[in-house]
């Protein structure tokens, strides 16, 4: 018997980074404590027939598909939760687009 849980039944929701709310980028944050990697990178093929590379995170009834992206993991590598405590859980607003400067110094250090 595998302790694998069937995510058959649940909702599948693909989420681009304009649309990551705090409550998704809080579970990145836990199930990815050190970052993604390619062994958790899922590859598929859009509606448009586009390859699109994602990782995956669950609640008790949604799968989460976040198409990874510099801005993803920058921000996930910057995450503060007091960031957030302003706004609703399920705020897209809440998760500003990182600064390209920023981004740009964390690649010079």
């Amino acid at each position: 018997m595998s302790n694998k849980r069937d995510t058959s039944n649940l909702k599948r929701v693909i989420v681009d980074f304009k649309k990551l709310t705090p409550e998704v980028l809080k579970l990145l944050v836990a199930a990815y404590p050190d970052g993604y990697d390619d062994r958790n990178i899922i590859s598929f093929r859009n509606a448009n027939g586009e390859r699109v590379e994602a990782v995956e995170v669950l609640t008790e009834d949604t799968k989460y598909l976040v198409k990874i992206s510099a801005k993803l993991e920058y921000t996930m590598e910057n995450y503060d939760e007091d960031d957030y405590e302003d706004f609703e859980d399920d705020d897209p607003a809440a998760v500003a687009e990182p600064d390209p400067e920023d981004m740009a110094q964390d690649d010079d250090e």
